[in-house]
């Protein structure tokens, strides 16, 4: 039965990827020129399932995809697209196609559409919009990027503090110009203030009656359109909400925050994380090419060159007795191995921590110990089994009471390092994910090597 069930979640896993068979026949009619038939093989794909379809292929492949499925692309694929292709894309197509396509969208998906393009692209696509729409995405332009400003959509739904239940669905039922999709009605003053929220559903199921502000809910709060999108982020997750009106300077209404927006966010802050921990850019998607690839690795590279060549350095330092002690080589890259490795722990739940804002004042020392003691208590247990593999290996004693004591020392260096190295950068302004695993690195390496080779030098020769 649990076989059955565990073949059935794989089953259904598979249907949330691309069919490589599909994706295979889309290829060959691209190749064939067939927009017929690979518009037929298009047509029944979600717009992320084509984003990611473009983004998987080469270069070549896509511009004829593009080319021969152009004018049947829409606002939402092109939203859907990462950003390393979505100029690429966009200059393939035709105007009118463009045009249409950007007139379907949100203010809010316009923006992101084109804030990361040239400027005459972004003049290109502005001047396709109504007047309205133009105003409304130059001014989301105006703010800083990466801040709720630039996040938010500016179609939003608002009703006098004063209406009732009856009112408002009158309004709603009238109303030609909604936005697609919206979660609350948002009560504003005579100032254009927000001062509360009616969910939907509440809505629905009042009595017509009754006043908005007698149903309004808990969650309401608002967003500074200042606010770095991260916090954004972090509110909606933290808050469980599911949209926030977003306010200027004097707490005027300018737009509103959907939870699908804020969600993008915490998943490329989460995606810039892991690739910034990995020493390869916070930018990199499998469609980059070989060069913008090695231009994104290679100074991280360089850096780790150095770091290594100053634990070469102190190698260097015990040249003599590792000449005299031939074991002790094949012994040390366990040490930095041992210890690289549960630095990277550590460093990973810290930076995870700090991102969550869960690693905080109140709770920072406490974690420190914790990490020191559990970097401590690994270090026992590998002392005891690292002592023993080198007795038995080399028949010596000694040897194993070295690499014991120095396995305990680089172990619980590296449980502190990993999570005081974070800390600091970013006291100091820094992103930890950026930079620590480098340092981390080096304290290991550094400490593990000169623990070990030292500990040798004075108890073994």
């Amino acid at each position: 039965m649990a076989e059955e069930r565990a073949e059935e979640h794989e089953r259904e896993e598979e249907d949330y990827r691309l069919d490589g068979d599909l994706v295979d026949l889309i290829l060959e009619a691209a190749e064939a020129g067939d927009a017929d038939r690979l518009t037929a093989l298009m047509e029944p794909l979600h717009a992320a399932d084509i984003a990611d379809l473009l983004e998987q292929v080469g270069g070549a492949e896509r511009r004829a995809i593009v080319r021969l499925y152009g004018r049947e692309m829409d606002g939402e694929i092109l939203t859907e697209i990462d950003e390393s292709i979505r100029e690429e894309v966009i200059e393939a197509l035709p105007k009118d196609v463009l045009a249409e396509a950007v007139r379907e969208l949100d203010s809010d998906d316009v923006v992101d559409l084109i804030e990361d393009l040239e400027e005459p692209q972004q003049e290109e696509i502005l001047k396709v919009l109504d007047e309205t729409d133009r105003a409304a995405v130059e001014q989301s332009l105006t703010y800083p990027e990466y801040s709720a400003g630039r996040l938010m959509q500016r179609e939003v739904v608002t009703a006098p503090e004063f209406w009732t239940v009856g009112e408002t669905i009158d309004f709603l039922r009238r109303e030609e110009d909604l936005p697609d999709q919206f979660y609350h009605v948002i009560l504003v003053d005579p100032g254009h203030h927000p001062i509360g929220y009616v969910t939907l559903g509440k809505l629905l199921a009042s009595k017509r009656a009754l006043a908005l502000k007698d149903i309004t809910e808990d969650s309401f709060r608002t967003i500074s359109a200042w606010q770095e999108e991260g916090d954004v982020a972090y509110a909606f997750n933290q808050y469980h909400l599911i949209s926030a009106p977003v306010v200027d300077d004097d707490d005027r209404l300018v737009g509103v925050i959907t939870i699908d927006d804020a969600m993008a966010v915490l998943d490329e802050e989460h995606e810039e994380d892991i690739l910034r921990l990995a020493g390869v850019g916070d930018e990199s998607a499998i469609s980059d090419t070989v060069i913008e690839t090695v231009r994104q690795r290679l100074p991280w590279l360089f850096v780790n060159l150095l770091t290594a060549i100053l634990a070469s350095g102190v190698i260097a330092v015990f040249e003599g007795t590792i000449e005299r002690l031939v074991a002790l080589a094949v012994l040390m890259p366990i040490v930095a191995s041992m210890g690289g490795n549960a630095g990277t722990q550590t460093l990973t739940v810290a930076v995870r921590a700090l991102a969550t804002k869960n690693l905080t004042e109140s709770n920072v020392w406490r974690v420190v110990r914790r990490e020191a003691i559990v970097g401590l208590l690994n270090g026992l247990a590998f002392a005891l089994v690292m002592g023993l593999v080198a007795w038995v290996w080399f028949d010596t004693a000694s040897l194993g009471l070295v690499i014991g004591a120095a396995m305990v020392i680089n172990l619980f260096v590296a449980a502190v390092a990993g999570i005081l190295v974070p800390l600091t950068l970013e006291k100091l302004g820094a992103d930890p994910a950026l930079a620590s695993g480098t340092f981390v690195t080096t304290v290991t390496d550094v400490v593990g090597f000169f623990a070990f080779l030292g500990l040798a030098g004075v108890m073994l020769l």
